[in-house]
């Protein structure tokens, strides 16, 4: 690896933990939140009908099986999230949105919103995230 090389692999992730610790702070101050806890509330309630089966949201949310299944216990302690069995797969389990999770996840989306436009989208341009959104579309394909 070229010291080039190096030196941008390294800032992305300064980048990346420098902006996650922003927001993840923003939440907690504001909603007593963590990252992890809004980004399942997130991707559930984009969910059809507010519930994913647990492996579906695992890999969207980047964690681990374990991982998520103790993250959906603590939110299930809060009454944000419950499970549900999967009828057509005993072994299946669903994470589902509770009422109390939709309202949670609604009153922390502006914070949340608001940290990306501060810390990442008002710093670049119009041309900076058409080229920006490229190469990420070209690191995440497959």
């Amino acid at each position: 690896m070229s010291p080039a090389e190096l030196t941008v692999w390294r800032t992305m992730l300064r980048a990346q933990a420098k902006i996650s610790r922003r927001l993840q702070a923003d939440l907690l101050a504001d909603h007593d939140l963590a990252l992890g806890s809004y980004d399942v509330l997130l991707h559930l309630g984009e969910a059809e009908d507010g519930r994913l089966r647990m492996n579906d949201l695992a890999d969207r949310v980047l964690l681990s099986r374990s991982g998520l299944t103790r993250l959906v216990d603590r939110l299930q302690r809060e009454g944000l999230v419950c499970r549900e069995s999967c009828s057509s797969d005993a072994r299946g389990l669903f994470a589902v949105l509770t009422p109390s999770g939709r309202a949670r996840l609604s009153e922390a989306t502006p914070t949340y919103q608001r940290g990306v436009r501060e810390y990442v989208l008002s710093r670049l341009d119009e041309h900076d995230l058409r080229v920006f959104g490229a190469i990420l579309n070209r690191l995440t394909a497959d």
